[in-house]
């Protein structure tokens, strides 16, 4: 049984088998893996097990979970944790066919969100061809842990500014290995949600996203 990578310093689901946990973190983030490409998300457990969110999505129903990109919910379902019954949305990450389970009466607290809207990606664009100069007056480590924090919020726009200030950047320097794997990561979220949201292929968004930054 291996631990996905969560919120730093969150302690990891035991799991007894592939669908039962038999220990639940009280308080902080967690992604456990519990079976070939499956997880489970858990911010803390509600004892109730019920949320006003448990509505908010449907079965097939697009849906983003920050750091992991665009997902379907392709089921929702009821599963026994420490003895007591929760109903989780059943995520299938587009990009790598994982699954991940979030507690319905969570979805805030991992920051599970409908795709954007077309207006809202026409932001996102301009935000990409906002050229602001990036100042390298950080070691990479923080700016690293700066773009991963972004990232982990889950907003297309924070994300956006990420691929953006690197690209700036890979326009003055040769970009390290972790610079690029960014910078893969960050265009790649961006990719999947605009190309939904503008009814465009992922290879029309491509292309508008290297006359942006010329490349």
């Amino acid at each position: 049984l291996g631990t996905a990578a969560g919120m730093p310093g969150s302690e990891p689901l035991s799991c007894a088998s592939a669908g039962a946990a038999s220990k639940v973190n009280q308080s902080t983030a967690t992604e456990t893996r519990i079976g070939a490409g499956e997880m489970i998300s858990h911010p803390g457990f509600d004892k109730a097990g019920a949320g006003a969110s448990m509505d908010t999505f449907k079965v097939g129903d697009k849906a983003v979970y920050p750091a992991h990109g665009v997902a379907e919910v392709i089921a929702i379902e009821r599963k026994e944790i420490s003895g007591h019954e929760q109903t989780f949305y059943v995520l299938r990450i587009l990009d790598n066919g994982m699954k991940v389970l979030i507690p319905t009466s969570n979805v805030k607290a991992v920051g599970m969100r409908e795709i954007i809207s077309s207006e809202e990606a026409d932001e996102v664009f301009k935000i990409l061809r906002k050229k602001e100069k990036v100042v390298e007056s950080t070691t990479w480590n923080r700016r690293y842990r700066e773009y991963m924090e972004k990232i982990k919020t889950g907003s297309v726009f924070e994300v956006a500014k990420v691929l953006r200030d690197l690209y700036l950047l890979k326009g003055d320097k040769d970009l390290s290995f972790g610079e690029r794997k960014m910078l893969d990561t960050a265009r790649s979220l961006l990719v999947k949600e605009i190309s939904i949201a503008k009814a465009m292929s992922e290879e029309e968004v491509e292309k508008e996203f290297r006359t942006i930054f010329k490349v």
